[in-house]
């Protein structure tokens, strides 16, 4: 008797394997639980995109708002709304609709928009050393056009960087090559984390010459009109600013750089939820730092809300210490 339910049960797996169509992807069971960091990157996603949406649409929307450093914080609001976006396809392809072709897209999509937020803080920070190095002729057109061009070439290496695991570099059908964040490989995690290191060395090393640009200044300064101390409380303000945002930065970033150079895919689940939402954090603060705090983009932002400012556009948009 035990034998005969046995064979039943057999011929019945074998009917219901028929029935399956061979072209759908089984969902993985990893898909099927959700844990707190999924909710809390979900999270995170929406309040990345709702942030960031503010700054573009302020940006693109105002005259006013079109020297180099207006557009170099555009490009990094709008890099890190990709990147709520991405979150959010994400959670979907992960816990909703699994689908390979939306996992590979979301996950191109989020390697796009951190390369070009990573790389857009990078421009900013040189758009800064440069406004104090070549303060006689920064705001030219050749700086206009120079910006660009260094966008244009940051947003077509990201945008190739993104691309890779839907034209095949991914470990969807190779679990040995995965790294920490299936599908990527562990390779292509590897340079994207390197290139993170290299950008973080180069963020240094501009911001340690711009604080000796400033100091050297502000001690010219306070010599010719006798306010010593109150020159030095005022210089050491803004160095301590440019320590918090590089701090700030590095902090957000280099736990799961350093976890994704080091890890792999049988590295634990929760090590690498444990480092990407801190990631997901530095895109959340990045509208705070480069953007709420500038005048120029408070001012139209208080048009926008209130209606009752007069539209007076200033020539000299440019004021490095609001960056």
């Amino acid at each position: 008797m035990f034998l005969e339910q046995q064979i039943k049960v057999i011929l019945a797996m074998d009917q219901l394997l028929e029935l399956t169509p061979s072209h759908v992807t089984p969902k993985p069971l990893e898909a099927t639980v959700m844990t707190p960091w999924d909710v809390a990157l979900c999270i995170s996603g929406a309040l990345i995109c709702c942030e960031n949406a503010i700054v573009v649409a302020t940006i693109f929307s105002s005259s006013s708002l079109r020297a180099p450093m207006f557009l170099l914080i555009g490009s990094l609001a709008w890099a890190d709304f990709l990147a709520g976006v991405g979150l959010l396809l994400h959670f979907l392809s992960r816990r909703c609709v699994y689908s390979e072709a939306l996992e590979l897209g979301s996950v191109g999509l989020l390697v796009s928009a951190f390369s070009a937020s990573v790389f857009s803080l990078l421009v900013i920070t040189l758009d800064r050393f440069l406004s104090l190095h070549r303060a006689l002729t920064y705001g030219s057109r050749r700086t206009h056009t120079q910006t660009r061009c260094a966008l244009a070439v940051g947003w077509t290496l990201a945008g190739l960087q993104g691309a890779l695991p839907a034209m095949g570099w991914n470990c969807l059908h190779d679990g040995e090559s995965c790294s920490v964040l299936r599908p990527l490989t562990r390779v292509h995690l590897a340079t994207l984390c390197s290139g993170f290191l290299l950008t973080l060395a180069l963020m240094l090393q501009l911001n340690a010459r711009i604080c000796r640009v400033v100091l050297r200044h502000s001690h010219q300064i306070a010599l010719q009109r006798h306010t010593l101390p109150s020159a030095r409380t005022h210089t050491r303000r803004r160095v301590h600013t440019l320590a918090l945002i590089l701090a700030t930065f590095a902090s957000c970033w280099m736990p799961f750089a350093l976890y994704g150079l080091l890890g792999d895919g049988s590295s634990p689940a929760l090590y690498t939820y444990a480092t990407l939402v801190p990631l997901t954090g530095n895109s959340m603060l990045n509208p705070l730092i480069y953007a709420y705090r500038n005048t120029h983009i408070q001012r139209v932002l208080r048009q926008a809300c209130c209606c009752c400012l007069p539209n007076t556009p200033n020539k000299n948009t440019h004021t490095p210490s609001d960056v």
